[in-house]
């Protein structure tokens, strides 16, 4: 059988079949099965996706239940917080770097940043980024399975606003709950806000790893900056590809370790592989062609990586500290007023102190400020690099240092400070804060170290309040004497004292009981109260009690910057303006949040504050600050200053005044010690002075319409010139006039003397026992010496001299001979001169030396004088041939016998001395034979006395010489010592040393 016959055959069964009807009852059966079974499931599966949905919402909606529903304001104030890095600048907007912070951010906009760089964020970060709304979902659901299958390789879920989300408004935790808030919170983000503002916004805050200081930076203007050294416009592909990985894991691949500087070469790699990534995505989402993806493929872009930078800490490490805490200072008083408190509300409750310190610390830090300082940048630097090189500090030390563990030796150099300020303004030019800043001592040393002042308190606290309240002029005598209050006694630095001198002469040598004496005059209205606080100058309750605050004897010490301050009140016309270092501080955008405003405080008439700079004038032209006048490269620059030198020398000070601006210097050891030096070329105050000299010097270079003033203080009304006399500071008298003792000075109109002279009076004297004594009536004239000029005993009295047991301690070594002719009333000898109505003593030891007798004074106290007699023969007569007040007396060739006698203060004559033949004279004739025997026996005993007498008076002048040794040696010890002092104090202390030692 042909197939064609088998086919027909089975066909026509199989119809038959099918008309049965049987085969379509069966499919239909089977199909209805399947179909149920199909249907069945696909309910099944929609139900469980309806459930899961629905749990899924459940549980996204238990999720975010507690977010708060954000306003359009809110979120902007979210994610536009960039906590920007504030910056720092010097004078004329010079910025010289940011305020030390935990992470360093300079914002941009989008126009300021290259296209190339935005291309290779969105290839990288986000490719949908245009087109989304917030989120991808399916980007989401790989991100939920790859959490749900453990995936070793996640790679990720988030959309540019997402990250922009979790940076700003979110936090870095890892769990369901922040995820769900940040994908609300970003599609509601993209509802209010474009495209370009969250692109913008996330290219502002996204880390970017360390830039070559080893800082840690965020935002793409400071990450362009920190690793290349450009803009983020200016970046081309390769590096715009390389800043576009940083994000993904800034510490693996930024180029810079820790500490600064490149990594090595192994450390790079991680670095290079994901720039390469970016820009296989970039040609990938056609942004870059094959060329420019082949070019930048092979570009070296280690060689763009920006060279290890230093930051201000490192450059400025003293300047940037000061300046940031005075902006905090600054911020906390703004904050805590914005808030509703006062400061004082914040010094009466530690708790919100502190609290607002760290509130303005953090928003100094991170809120973008730019903080503009008063530094002139040139004479700041030239300041560090006169403070460098600067030869004459002295020497290395080694000191006890008292520490908690007990007494330790510490190696230590002498540092160095230095203040420049503006007098009218109060503005801070430069400073010096230490001669060698380092890690192990960052004191400022201007700002931060208390110090005793030493004399240059003395014009603050003594001089210029007592001028103000009236009680001295510049012209005003003020004794230097040795004077105790209770056990305490002072000393002047050359250990001498230099009777009475003009307050003016008393400030421009710097001498110390003067000082006191004028403070202790006005000690009770407490001087710094009224005076000292209102300089800036802040000191311990009550220490206006301490007499000694007048020479710089503070418990505490003061900073170099409030010292120097106060001095810009002289120069300011009286009035005190603050040294500030912050002009103004302002937001990214400009808005002013702080601005100096001037608020001068009236401490001195202007009459006062010329009186006292003129004083100040004196000290460099011929007092302690004449060394100056040497170093200063600019002359002619009205200069006042005062020298200042604490005790045991551990502190100096030099401070000067111009009418432009006041600088001060000081140099010490971090632990006292003493700053003298044996060794050294130049004396301990010189080297500070040379110091001070070489920063004027150099500033002045830099800017002398500032340092170098043509103009000179300016006088104010009300200052006359007047002369008075220099005994009592009274108006002249005929009698001073006739003494020589006129001196004229400058006066506060106010304050000018009214009544005349009554120090001196009419009078002879006579020399006493080497005391000036007005003469008695019965007083030989042959011995009366002087103009008829003595102290006035009511005026001694008045002024507690009539207690001195020497008045010529009074007689300053100015004009001393004019001083030393005006006698001492008797009455104030007490019993030096009493009338016991005996002889004197007779000289002794008569001799003749050359052409002249010579002789020993007599032991009487009441000598004034000696008369010599000769005869020409022997047994002849005596006659008067002379007088002296001395011990010898000139006789030229005048053969005879001589004798002496003394005459005291009454006229009484002593007996005669022994005689003295000179030359050859006539014989004695014989005495007759009839002479009486008890005649001549009592001239013999009478001689025999004579003799015994003369004997007697020798020893006795003998002795008197003693004791009058003993008081010349008690009158040095009360001035201070002159044995092997007078020539030191000429050269040294006068002149060359400055050297105040106030204590």
């Amino acid at each position: 059988m042909d197939f064609k016959q088998f086919f027909h055959k089975y066909w026509q069964k199989t119809k038959g079949i099918w008309k049965t009807g049987k085969v379509q009852r069966s499919s239909r059966i089977t199909y209805d099965v399947f179909w149920n079974v199909i249907l069945f499931f696909l309910i099944i599966g929609f139900i469980a996706v309806f459930f899961a949905g629905g749990l899924g919402a459940g549980y996204f909606a238990s999720l975010v239940k507690d977010e708060p529903v954000r306003s359009y304001e809110v979120m902007a104030q979210d994610i536009y917080n960039y906590e920007e890095t504030s910056k720092l600048y010097f004078a004329d907007n010079i910025y010289f770097g940011d305020v030390q912070s935990d992470i360093y951010r300079e914002e941009t906009t989008l126009d300021q940043i290259s296209d190339t760089l935005i291309n290779a964020v969105i290839a990288t970060e986000d490719e949908y980024f245009k087109e989304h709304k917030g989120i991808v979902p399916k980007a989401i659901v790989r991100a939920v399975l790859q959490e749900a299958l453990n995936a070793d390789v996640k790679t990720g879920g988030s959309t540019l606003t997402q990250q922009l989300i979790k940076n700003q408004i979110l936090t870095n935790e890892v769990s369901f709950e922040r995820k769900a808030k940040e994908i609300l919170l970003a599609m509601r983000l993209e509802r209010f806000f474009e495209k370009e503002e969250i692109l913008e916004a996330y290219l502002n805050i996204v880390p970017y790893g360390r830039d070559a200081g080893g800082r840690n930076i965020a935002g793409i203007q400071t990450a362009a900056q920190g690793i290349f050294g450009i803009d983020a416009k200016d970046v081309n592909l390769p590096q715009a590809a390389y800043l576009a990985g940083l994000p993904q894991s800034p510490s693996a691949y930024t180029p810079f370790a820790n500490s600064g500087g490149i990594k090595e070469e192994a450390g790079l790699e991680p670095g290079l592989n994901r720039m390469k990534t970016v820009l296989s995505r970039m040609y990938e989402s056609e942004y870059i062609t094959k060329q420019e993806f082949d070019e930048a493929m092979n570009y070296d872009i280690v060689a763009d990586f920006t060279e290890a930078s230093t930051s201000p800490i490192e450059t400025y490490p003293l300047l940037t500290f000061e300046i940031q805490e005075r902006a905090r200072d600054i911020l906390i008083k703004y904050l805590a007023e914005k808030d509703g408190y006062t400061m004082e509300d914040l010094e009466n409750n530690e708790d919100l102190e502190k609290e607002y310190t760290i509130l303005a610390q953090r928003d100094l830090e991170n809120s973008g400020y730019e903080v503009h300082s008063t530094i002139d940048k040139e004479i700041y630097d030239a300041f560090q690099e006169v403070a460098k090189n600067y030869q004459h500090y002295g020497p290395d030390t080694v000191t006890e240092v008292e520490t908690a563990d007990g007494p330790v030796m510490k190696e230590q150099y002498v540092q160095a400070a230095g203040w420049l300020v503006e007098n009218k303004t109060g503005r801070v030019i430069s400073f010096l804060g230490s001669r060698n800043y380092s890690q192990d001592d960052q004191t400022n040393y201007a700002t931060n170290s208390l110090r005793s002042n030493g004399s240059t308190m003395k014009p603050l606290a003594a001089y210029a309040p007592a001028m103000e309240m009236g009680k001295v002029q510049p012209g005003t005598p003020i004794a230097d004497i040795r004077t105790s209050w209770g056990d305490y006694t002072p000393r002047n630095f050359d250990r001498q004292y230099h009777g009475i001198l003009s307050a003016r002469q008393n400030l421009v040598k710097s001498y110390n009981v003067p000082a006191i004496k004028t403070y202790s005059m006005i000690m009770d209205s407490n001087p710094v109260e009224n005076y000292l606080e209102k300089m800036g100058i802040t000191l311990g309750e009550n220490e206006y009690e301490n007499r000694s605050l007048a020479i710089g004897g503070t418990t505490n010490g003061i900073t170099i910057e409030d010292n120097v301050n106060s001095f810009t009140t002289l120069a300011n016309n009286g009035k005190y303006e603050d040294g500030y270092m912050i002009e103004k501080i302002t937001t990214n955008d400009g808005e002013v949040i702080y601005e100096h405003e001037s608020k001068p405080v009236d401490v001195f008439s202007p009459q006062t504050s010329y009186l006292t700079l003129d004083i100040m004038r004196d000290v460099i032209s011929e007092g302690t600050g004449t060394y100056v006048n040497s170093q200063l490269k600019y002359k002619n620059v009205d200069w006042a200053g005062k020298t200042g030198t604490s005790q045991n020398t551990w502190d100096l000070h030099f401070v000067g005044v111009n009418p432009n601006v006041t600088f001060g210097t000081w140099i010490g050891y971090e632990f006292n010690d003493s700053l003298e030096c044996d060794s050294c070329s130049l004396y301990h105050s010189h080297r500070n002075m040379k110091l001070w000299a070489e920063l004027v010097n150099a500033a002045t270079d830099i800017r002398p319409d500032l340092m170098a003033p043509s103009q000179e203080f300016e006088r104010p009304e009300g200052i006359v010139s007047r002369s008075y006399c220099a005994i009592s500071g009274m108006l002249p008298s005929d009698l001073c006039a006739q003494a020589g003792l006129v001196k004229t000075d400058l006066f506060n109109a106010k304050f000018v003397p009214t009544q005349t002279d009554d120090s001196l009076m009419t009078g002879s004297y006579v020399e006493v026992d080497g005391k000036a004594v007005i003469a008695g009536p019965n007083t030989p004239s042959e011995f009366v010496e002087g103009d008829g000029l003595t102290f006035n005993p009511e005026f001694l009295k008045r002024n507690g001299y009539d207690r001195l047991s020497d008045i010529t301690q009074l007689f300053p070594r100015i004009d001393r001979d004019k001083w030393e002719k005006i006698s001492v009333p008797s009455s104030d000898i007490g019993n030096a001169i009493s009338d016991d109505g005996k002889a004197p003593a007779a000289p002794g030891s008569l001799k003749k030396s050359g052409d002249s007798l010579t002789w020993s004074k007599s032991g009487s106290k009441d000598v004034v004088g000696y008369r010599i007699y000769r005869s020409a023969k022997k047994g002849g007569s005596s006659s008067l041939v002379g007088s002296t007040t001395s011990t010898s007396f000139t006789i030229g060739s005048s053969n005879g016998i001589y004798h002496v006698k003394a005459v005291d203060y009454f006229g009484l004559e002593s007996s005669a001395s022994k005689e003295i033949i000179v030359g050859d004279t006539e014989p004695e004739k014989e005495t007759p034979d009839n002479s009486d025997d008890k005649n001549s026996e009592s001239d013999n005993a009478k001689k025999e006395e004579t003799t015994n007498n003369n004997d007697s008076e020798e020893s006795s002048n003998d002795e008197g010489s003693g004791d009058n040794n003993g008081n010349d040696n008690n009158g040095d010890e009360n001035g201070g010592g002159n044995n092997g002092n007078e020539n030191g104090s000429d050269d040294g202390g006068n002149d060359n040393s400055g050297d105040d030692g106030d204590q």
